[in-house]
């Protein structure tokens, strides 16, 4: 870890130039040229980057960031407040610690929590900023956190971990056994440590496939920040061998909307309708949940189509997603689509429709924007049809 950059002047600079253009800055000349310039302006940039995803760390002083990957790919202080919410105990032993934003959050909620890393100079920078931020309960494990695992005859009440996708693991579709550490290979012996275990993986990855490599799952947590998904959790417990429960939350400016349901469990059917007066587009949470059912029936809203996941009603509710009021509904042809969209302004979605926005777009002529909302998707009897409609605020 360099310190030097926690010199007065140089902080101050990194302060001032905060919001900068790096590419600009970088043309410079190097203001303090016995510090090495890269290092100033991953600072600059870093902290830029902290300002909206982690703002305690952004208003603290003489805070010191990683590299700019590393804030990225952390957690936002938004979804590590709403996980550390999740689960409470007495110790919790973080195998993956990283930049250490969800161990701030969770010494909230333990009384003792121990942060592995195996970068030397980022456990050291953690270790660092927790003593700016006051975070008194927190130890510090520089190594692989398998070893200490097997050095130690502690038991936890939680172990979190964060496993990283190995460099060989290529393509959008993977694995936790592609993963580092690998958590299926060693969940028994996690288990010796742990009764619980809070596993976070990529919002990519597919959750059948996580149950596949998983046993002893309680619940499964999708979390999104603004209507985008962020975090996948799989929350397993020793011994456990009840219903799974899937939990899903967007975190928004204003509020939090939440929905959950039991994977798999025996309900009544979804009812199919033609559009009626209101439509409703479920948040990104539930569309990654795959609950499509269980949202008609909870609501008690009509689905348009099996594939469509998009829902109507004759009356107004509260709804976790985006909520229209239906203007018109057109069958998607050259008779209506030209005198209503062609050369029109809109804000396009499609649902279970064989044309891609872009293509819809440059077909019709239609410029992105405005106030009109328009759903192209299928309906229940497979007619392909365009909902024109106004957004409900």
């Amino acid at each position: 870890m360099n310190t030097s950059i926690l010199r007065p002047d140089i902080h101050e600079f990194i302060i001032q130039n905060t919001g900068a253009d790096i590419t600009k800055l970088a043309l410079q000349k190097n203001p303090f040229p016995d510090v090495e310039w890269i290092l100033i302006l991953n600072q600059i940039e870093a902290r830029t980057k902290a300002k909206e995803k982690l703002p305690t760390w952004f208003s603290a002083s003489n805070i010191i960031y990683p590299s700019k990957i590393s804030v990225e790919q952390t957690s936002s202080e938004k979804t590590a407040a709403y996980k550390a919410d999740l689960i409470s105990g007495e110790t919790l032993i973080d195998l993956t610690g990283g930049f250490g934003v969800d161990d701030y959050y969770f010494s909230k909620k333990f009384k003792s929590i121990t942060h592995c890393e195996i970068n030397q100079d980022l456990a050291a920078v953690v270790k660092h900023n927790f003593n700016q931020l006051k975070v008194e309960n927190c130890t510090f494990h520089v190594g692989d956190s398998t070893h200490l695992l097997e050095e130690s005859n502690q038991k936890y009440d939680w172990i979190y971990i964060d496993p990283s996708r190995r460099n060989d693991a290529k393509g959008k579709v993977f694995m936790l056994k592609d993963c580092l550490p690998n958590v299926p290979e060693l969940l028994d012996f996690y288990f010796e440590k742990a009764d619980s275990i809070l596993i976070k993986t990529a919002p990519i990855l597919d959750i059948s496939a996580g149950l596949a490599e998983l046993k002893n799952v309680k619940n499964i947590h999708i979390i999104a920040l603004e209507n985008e998904v962020k975090e996948l959790l799989f929350e397993i417990h020793k011994n456990y061998s009840g219903d799974i429960t899937i939990k899903t939350a967007n975190l928004l400016k204003e509020k939090t909307e939440t929905f959950e349901f039991v994977l798999g469990e025996e309900m009544s059917f979804p009812i199919f309708d033609l559009p009626r007066k209101y439509l409703y587009e479920p948040n990104a949470a539930i569309m990654k949940s795959g609950g499509f059912d269980e949202v008609s029936i909870s609501f008690e809203i009509d689905k348009l189509h099996k594939h469509s996941h998009l829902y109507t009603s004759e009356n107004l509710i509260d709804f976790p997603g985006r909520r229209f009021e239906i203007q018109k509904v057109i069958s998607y042809n050259k008779n209506e689509m030209k005198p209503e969209l062609a050369n029109q302004q809109a804000n396009i979605t499609t649902r279970n429709f064989p044309e891609t926005v872009e293509n819809i777009r440059k077909k019709w002529k239609i410029k992105n924007g405005g106030n009109l909302y328009c759903f192209f998707t299928t309906d229940v009897k497979d007619n392909k049809i365009v909902l024109i409609c106004s957004k409900i605020i």
